[in-house]
């Protein structure tokens, strides 16, 4: 494995394999399997843990990296073919990261959704672009509709959690005053349907997560023995379940409409996740989200701050997961 771009390129094997390495990495942080390497970070959207977590886990495998933020620190990235460059961005993809492969081992990318057509960021537009120039070693820290990073990370902790395989999780839509990518919740849907479980897609109308989506996942399911399925009916999604993930997302039935979009959000503030959706039949279910989040406005201090909260074991995980990507992808992913 040389690229780390979506969950789905990896066979059960693969998946064993990293989240056995990660759990190693946990156990014995330091080491020097890395020394001499560097890694590329290439950031066009703001980040704290993907940023943190991948440099702390390059030095503690004794690597070094360097990071570039296209448009802040360092010139502006196209990525459009066919286009008159007069506009802000001074480099192209096409040179600019032949150039930075050739100084990294490894190059990591995180390239958010433009939020305006659909049907485009669903095709990855800026990662494919990425990924076609990209000599070597690649790592996808976050795209259009894909976060695999988040997603290992989830899955390593649901591990720790001792939660079934079989185990029933709920996606839940929660409000939030703008309009987020589908990124995280795509990738934590396919996760858990790949893990096997039995995944409840939990959304007000209008909310539903478009069906390409909702397929990949799908097609998951069918081949871990799991299943998907979606409802606005709160009490049916929680009945029984293992594990809450919060997490907001644009309506895609109001995508790149920001006035519609924002309409049809402001309907559903009450769309914070409290104690009470636990209670009665939810009542030692997980609780999930991949942060940041906002306090009071997706979920209540009460469940954030309380026993049932995993959202601090899935940051820590970030660190451990990504350290195990790191080392396969430079030829060093073995378990001691």
């Amino acid at each position: 494995m040389n690229r780390f771009l979506d969950l789905e390129d990896l066979d059960d094997a693969a998946i064993a394999h990293l989240l056995a390495l990660a759990n190693d990495v946990e156990a014995r942080p330091a080491r020097q399997d890395l020394a001499g390497r560097v890694l590329g970070l290439v950031f066009m959207n703001p980040s704290v843990r993907t940023l943190a977590s991948f440099q702390a886990g390059m030095a503690q495998l004794g690597g070094s990296s360097f990071v570039i933020t296209p448009g802040q620190g360092s010139w502006g990235f196209e990525t459009r073919t066919g286009v008159v460059m007069d506009g802000i961005a001074a480099e192209h993809v096409r040179e600019g990261m032949p150039v930075l492969a050739g100084y990294a081992d490894a190059i990591g990318v995180r390239c958010f959704a433009g939020g305006e057509r659909l049907d485009h960021d669903l095709s990855e537009p800026v990662l494919s672009a990425i990924a076609a120039v990209t000599p070597g070693p690649l790592i996808n820290l976050e795209s259009a509709v894909n976060h695999p990073c988040q997603a290992l990370a989830d899955w390593k902790t649901l591990d720790d959690l001792d939660v079934p395989r079989t185990g029933r999780f709920v996606l839940s839509w929660a409000y939030h005053k703008k309009a987020l990518p589908l990124a995280v919740p795509a990738a934590a849907l396919t996760m858990a349907a790949r893990r096997g479980m039995a995944v409840t897609v939990l959304r007000p109308d209008g909310f539903g997560l478009p069906p390409q989506i909702m397929e990949t996942a799908a097609q998951a399911a069918g081949f871990s023995g799991g299943s998907v399925n979606e409802t606005s009916d709160r009490a049916a999604a929680l009945e029984g379940a293992h594990v809450l993930y919060a997490k907001s997302w644009q309506s895609p039935a109001a995508y790149g409409d920001a006035d519609a979009e924002s309409a049809l959000r402001e309907q559903h503030r009450d769309w914070c996740v409290g104690e009470d959706w636990f209670a009665p039949s939810a009542s030692d279910a997980h609780f999930m989200h991949c942060l940041p989040v906002r306090r009071n406005v997706v979920v209540d201090d009460a469940v954030l701050d309380g026993p049932r909260s995993a959202v601090q074991r899935q940051a820590n995980n970030r660190l451990h997961v990504q350290k195990a990507v790191l080392l396969e992808v430079l030829g060093k992913g073995t378990v001691t």
